[in-house]
């Protein structure tokens, strides 16, 4: 019997830039179906979390923009559970209007929040994860992070270090965070063992994360703490829309995983990968014997290995000569550019921006 006070919060507001071009302001890349499965990202992050959440108990916070996105793609999903933001305003301002909703539904509850966009292969070892995680929060006066096996020196994700053992399975006390280190440093990560990848899934009782913004958070806990009594109520909205956008822009990683002291981190091997990046969407699909990967497009490719094809309109590519580039064919922008220098796009986003407008974006 799946527990009535757990709470499962979808953080569904990203743009998703570094996806560009297929990834646009109008329908980000969470709500686009990169793998072929016939289910989006958000889909599939909604789908993993059925098995240990209720599905009354599950909340979407996005962006008021994706309010018919969110509903088109998750029609099971009742209408108060969707939260929409009339601003963004990162992770920290989100987490905390969920949990002042939810506690205002069930002062009791723990939560489980993550992102929207991750890809998780092995779901059962997930599961099992989240419920342990679940145990451990409700057990102790903790704020939990899941971290994710290191498989290679990545430079685009942050860290944790783990400290002291606790009793419970695959839980320690954070030592430290990294935010992106460079290659030199995340291969030292890599062959200490002590470093796990920062996954954005995190953990804990509504009323341990209420604490632990009133103290490291003050200025986006007094925001929803001049609102307690609009929450759960029918003025909640309109409460949001007159005071969120005043809420300082921060990720709960700044705001309070960085400075609590009751940080854990439960280590896991799930099969876990962000999706933030072309390279990575490259990673995980499957590949031709020229090593090259093609999303809904034919390919014929003579002397090119290494490379990403995605074309909409199920075209033909046919290339000579190219050697670990992206290829991205949205209709009204192509991109190409080498995988080496995909931490550019956001700056050709920028670019486009300057130059033609939202046009393109």
């Amino acid at each position: 019997m799946i527990d009535p006070h757990r709470y499962c919060v979808i953080m569904c507001g990203g743009i998703g830039s570094r996806f560009w071009p297929y990834s646009r302001t109008a329908r980000p890349k969470q709500f686009i179906d990169f793998l072929g499965t016939g289910r989006t990202l958000l889909q599939m992050s909604y789908d993993r979390i059925l098995s240990v959440v209720d599905k009354s108990r599950i909340l979407v916070v996005t962006n008021s923009d994706y309010a018919p996105l969110v509903k088109e793609q998750l029609p099971d999903i009742d209408d108060a559970n969707i939260l929409l933001e009339p601003a963004r305003r990162n992770t920290a301002p989100c987490i905390a209007w969920a949990a002042w909703h939810i506690a205002a539904l069930d002062p009791d509850a723990s939560m489980v929040v993550t992102p929207s966009d991750h890809l998780i292969t092995r779901e059962r070892e997930f599961e099992d994860a989240i419920c342990r995680g679940f145990e451990f929060v409700e057990s102790n006066d903790a704020l939990l992070t899941l971290g994710i096996q290191p498989t290679r020196p990545e430079t685009g994700y942050g860290y944790i270090q783990v400290g002291s053992h606790t009793e419970s399975e695959n839980i320690n006390r954070v030592k430290t965070f990294t935010e992106k280190p460079d290659l030199s440093l995340a291969e030292v990560f890599l062959q200490s063992g002590e470093f796990f990848w920062n996954s954005g899934i995190f953990m804990w009782k509504v009323q341990t994360i209420m604490d632990a913004l009133r103290r490291h958070a003050p200025d986006i806990s007094a925001v929803f703490d001049r609102g307690c009594e609009s929450f759960g109520t029918g003025i909640e909205n309109e409460f949001i829309r007159e005071n969120f956008p005043g809420c300082m822009g921060i990720s709960i990683d700044f705001a309070v995983m960085e400075k609590a002291r009751n940080v854990y981190v439960e280590t896991v091997g799930f099969g876990w990968n962000d999706l933030g990046t072309w390279s990575s969407l490259y990673d995980n699909s499957p590949r031709n014997k020229s090593g090259n990967v093609a999303q809904n497009c034919h390919l014929l490719t003579y002397d090119s290995t290494g490379n990403i094809f995605a074309v909409k309109d199920d075209k033909l590519v046919v290339v000579d000569g190219l050697k670990d580039y992206i290829v991205a064919d949205a209709g009204d922008v192509l991109l190409i550019c080498r995988k080496s220098e995909e931490q550019r796009i956001k700056q050709m986003v920028n670019d486009a921006r300057v130059n033609f407008g939202e046009t393109y974006l």
